[in-house]
C-alpha cells in the first residue's frame, strides 16, 4: 500500500514491485528519488530492454494488449491512441506531450509523481517516445507546481548526463529530447488541444477534431498526448510484461492494473493509495481513508475531482473502475474522491464548483460561455434564499443545454455532471432557497377555449 496525505508526508508499508509499480520506490522520508537511488532500484531496466530488445511495434503492442487506459480521466485506451499515429516513415518530426496540468480540484496525484519519482516519468516518457518515434517531449506543466518543475529539471539533466536523454540514447541510435514547459494555468489546458494551443504560444482553446493530434497536432506535427499516471505505467508493463499487469487487477474489473486513488474531505486518513483496479468504494473509503472523523456523518462523495457526479453512501459498494462507477450512474474520473460531510449545504458546495468552473471557461462555445455564469447566478440567489419560482427548472435545462455533445468540448459536461446528479439526490435543499415570496405567488390559470 502506498500513501501519500494531504501534507505531503508518505507512509508505506507492504510495498513491493510485484504490486505497487508506481510506488514501491518512493522513500519514507518522502525526498525525491534521484538518479543513482532510481537506478539501484531497477530504474531504466525496462528503458533498456526497450531500446535493446523490442521494435517499436512490438512496444505499442505490448501496451496496446496491457488494457491500459489513460489516467488524467478520459479513459481511452493507451496503446490504441498510440496506434493512431501515422505509420509513414517519412513524417520523421513527432511529438510526445505529457500532460501535467493538474488542476481537477481534489487531485494531486501527477504532483506526487513528479515531485518524488521524476525519473519513473522522465523512463516512461523515453520509452513511448521510442514506440512513437517521437525525437522531442514536453512536458506541459502546471505552473503553480514549483517543486515539481525544479525536480523534473534536475531528473532531466540527471539523465541527459547519463546517456539516457540526448543522441543515440544507450547506443540505440535513437534520439531523444525532453523538455518542461509550465502553463501560465488554465484548468482548460486538461483538454488536449487547448494544451498544444498554449504551447504554440496561442490562446488556449480546444480545436476542431478531426483532425487529431495523431494526424495535425502541435506545430502541425503528429502528436500524442498522454497523462502523467499513465506514462508511468509505461515501465513497469515493458519490464513485466502483459498477463503481469492484468493481473494486478482485482477479479471483475474491466480496467486493468493498479491506480493511484485518494480520498479527502472530513474523512479520518486522507491521502492517496496506489490500489488495485476493481477493490469495492468502501474498502477505499473505510479500510483506507478511515471512514468519517468523529461528529461527522458522510452525506454524499464524488469519486474522481469536481467534475464527476456526487453519489451517495450506498453507492460506496460499486467496484471502483470506470464501469463499476459508471453502473451507479457518474464517472470515475481521476479516481482522487471526495466526501461531502453532513454540515455541508449542497447549495453552497455546486455554487463554489460552478464558479470555478464559469471561470475557467475558455468562452469558445456560447453554452459554456453564457450557460455556466447563468447556473452560477441561480445557485447564488438559491443560497441566498432569493430564488424564484422555475429555477430549478432552469438548472435542470442547463444541465441538458450544456451535456455531452453539445458543446465544442468536454468543460461544461463536466461542470455540470455534479450539479444534475445534486439536483436529483438533494432536491429539497434547492427548494429551500426559493424565497416565500416566490413560494407564495400562484402559478396563473390556465384559461379554456
Amino acid at each position: 500500500m502506498s500513501r501519500l496525505t494531504s501534507y505531503g508526508t508518505p507512509n508505506r508499508t507492504a510495498r513491493a514491485a510485484e504490486t505497487h509499480p508506481l510506488t514501491w520506490r518512493l522513500r519514507d522520508d518522502g525526498a525525491p528519488v534521484w538518479l543513482e537511488e532510481y537506478q539501484s532500484k531497477n530504474g531504466y531496466a525496462a528503458a533498456r530492454k526497450a531500446l535493446a530488445q523490442m521494435a517499436t511495434d512490438d512496444i505499442v503492442q505490448t501496451v496496446k494488449d496491457s488494457g491500459l487506459k489513460g489516467r488524467g480521466g478520459a479513459g481511452f485506451p493507451t496503446g490504441v491512441k498510440w496506434g493512431l499515429m501515422p505509420k509513414d516513415e517519412s513524417l520523421n518530426i513527432r511529438y510526445l506531450l505529457c500532460n501535467a496540468d493538474e488542476m481537477e480540484p481534489n487531485t494531486w496525484k501527477d504532483r506526487m509523481l513528479m515531485e518524488q519519482l521524476p525519473h519513473l516519468l522522465v523512463e516512461g516518457m523515453l520509452i513511448s517516445a521510442r514506440a512513437l518515434k517521437a525525437y522531442r517531449g514536453y512536458i506541459f506543466l502546471r505552473g503553480e507546481y514549483v517543486d515539481a518543475a525544479r525536480n523534473l529539471n534536475r531528473a532531466i539533466d540527471e539523465a541527459k548526463a547519463a546517456g539516457l536523454l540526448g543522441k543515440n540514447i544507450l547506443g540505440s541510435g535513437f534520439d531523444f529530447e525532453l523538455f518542461v514547459h509550465t502553463g501560465a494555468g488554465r484548468y482548460i489546458c486538461g483538454e488536449e488541444t487547448a494544451l498544444i494551443n498554449s504551447l504554440e504560444g496561442r490562446r488556449a482553446n480546444p480545436r476542431s477534431k478531426p483532425p487529431f493530434p495523431a494526424a495535425v497536432g502541435v506545430w502541425g506535427k503528429p502528436t500524442c498526448v498522454n497523462n502523467v499516471e499513465t506514462l508511468c505505467n509505461v515501465p513497469a508493463i515493458v519490464e513485466h510484461g502483459v498477463d503481469w499487469y492484468k493481473g494486478l487487477a482485482r477479479p471483475g474489473s474491466e480496467d486493468m492494473g493498479t491506480k493511484l486513488m485518494g480520498f479527502s474531505g472530513k474523512v479520518k486518513n486522507p491521502g492517496i493509495w496506489e490500489l488495485p483496479f476493481g477493490l469495492p468504494a468502501r474498502e477505499l473509503f473505510e479500510d483506507y481513508a478511515g471512514g468519517m472523523r468523529d461528529g461527522y456523518k458522510l452525506k454524499a462523495w464524488q469519486p474522481g475531482g469536481a467534475g464527476t457526479g456526487f453519489l451517495l453512501p450506498e453507492h460506496l459498494d460499486a467496484l471502483f473502475y470506470a464501469g463499476g462507477v459508471a453502473k451507479v450512474g457518474t464517472r470515475m474520473g481521476t479516481g482522487l474522491a471526495m466526501a461531502v460531510d453532513d454540515s455541508v449545504n449542497m447549495v453552497s458546495l455546486l455554487r463554489n464548483m460552478e464558479e470555478f468552473f464559469a471561470r475557467e471557461s475558455c468562452g469558445w462555445c456560447t453554452p459554456c460561455r453564457d450557460g455556466l455564469p447563468w447556473s452560477v447566478k441561480v445557485l447564488r440567489a438559491l443560497e441566498n434564499g432569493e430564488g424564484a419560482q422555475g429555477d430549478l427548472e432552469t438548472l435542470e435545462q442547463l444541465v441538458n443545454f450544456l451535456g455531452p455533445g453539445k458543446t465544442f468540448c468536454a468543460h461544461a459536461p463536466g461542470a455540470v455532471e455534479p450539479l444534475g446528479s445534486a439536483l436529483k439526490y438533494f432536491r429539497p435543499e434547492f427548494e429551500a432557497g426559493i424565497s416565500r415570496q416566490a413560494q407564495a405567488v400562484q402559478a396563473p390559470q390556465t384559461v379554456g377555449a
